[in-house]
């Protein structure tokens, strides 16, 4: 059984699909129209977005998306070190 992780980023669709070539750097991966299926020899991997949604603070509009990561055959060390990899990719600066 797919063990399951759930993150909330502060990014739409099209943001986060600009994003994962780099997140995913030598997989080899397929694009659906919400989710994406990472094989990774006998481990696999599946990323799935949920509708695009806002955050809303005062008179600001942030976009948001839930993302969910169901990891089969992945250790949990595994699991954590694609996880931090996979978020670095999409850490934003700020100044």
């Amino acid at each position: 059984m797919p063990a399951v992780v759930t993150r909330e980023m502060g990014l739409t669709h099209a943001e986060f699909f600009r994003t994962l070539p780099s997140a995913l750097e030598g997989l080899h991966f397929r694009i659906g129209d919400a989710a994406v299926d990472v094989c990774d020899s006998e481990r696999r991997l599946t990323i799935r977005l949920a509708p695009e949604g806002q955050r809303r603070l005062a008179a600001l509009r942030l976009p948001v998306t839930q993302v969910t990561f169901l990891f089969d055959g992945y250790s949990e060390t595994e699991q954590a070190t694609f996880l931090r990899h996979f978020e670095r990719r999409f850490q934003r600066g700020g100044g």
